[in-house]
């Protein structure tokens, strides 16, 4: 990749909602997309159809191609994890060795069905914690986008929320922060990979106030200029 081009994003686990408005996002932001999913076939299917929705936003050419997840992770130069928690481990130890020494952007929230909307740390700490600790040291695992609605991601609108952004090097957390400048949002230097258990728990909170209030609530920083 040169310093000129825009890195690919693999995203793995792309057919869901989040995975489906990330590639949205990027893919408008210019990036070439590579849509993962345990089954091939349902990878194309999800990049034909974003591909349609964004040409209907006038996103000419848009750069969308699906395939399984190990292969999604290989082609990427950056890597996005965006599937349930039940399906973490497993999905990490299929694509470890595609991810070797590339930042990878882990999304997962370890929500435990059908209690939600109740904080359930794993005893690991988080989602993010596992990552690392299960990847190694020459994987730049990031943490981030737990706090964003799916329905934003999706939705052509202004996404009026920030995102805490955790991982052991603060090179990598800026080249996730630079990707969520990209999409329209401000991201946040918010400390190591251990810090990734506040944003987790954050995610069932807001999932109570969402059932209260009838939204999509995120979270914005204030006295940031």
């Amino acid at each position: 990749m040169s310093s000129n081009t825009s890195p690919s994003i693999g995203i793995v686990g792309g057919t869901g909602d989040l995975g489906r408005g990330l590639a949205l996002r990027l893919a408008k932001a210019g990036h070439a997309i590579w849509v993962g999913s345990r089954k091939a076939e349902q990878a194309h299917e999800a990049a034909d159809a974003l591909k349609a929705e964004l040409v209907s936003r006038n996103v000419a050419e848009p750069k969308i191609d699906g395939m399984d997840n190990v292969a999604a992770a290989e082609r990427g130069d950056i890597v996005f994890v965006t599937v349930p928690f039940g399906a973490h481990t497993p999905t990490l130890e299929s694509i470890r060795e595609a991810v070797h020494g590339k930042v990878l952007v882990d999304v997962t929230v370890p929500l435990v069905p059908p209690r939600v909307a109740r904080v359930q740390l794993p005893s690991e700490g988080s989602a993010g914690m596992i990552a690392q600790t299960l990847l190694g040291e020459d994987v730049h695992v990031v943490s981030a986008f737990q706090n964003v609605a799916a329905a934003h991601l999706q939705a052509d609108m202004e996404i009026p929320c920030d995102v805490l952004v955790t991982g052991n090097e603060k090179a990598a957390r800026q080249t996730v922060i630079d990707l969520i400048e990209a999409i329209g949002m401000r991201g946040f230097h918010a400390g190591l990979i251990h810090n990734a258990a506040a944003a987790e728990a954050l995610t069932s909170v807001l999932i109570n106030i969402n059932k209260q209030y009838k939204t999509h609530a995120g979270l914005r920083l204030t006295g940031i200029e």
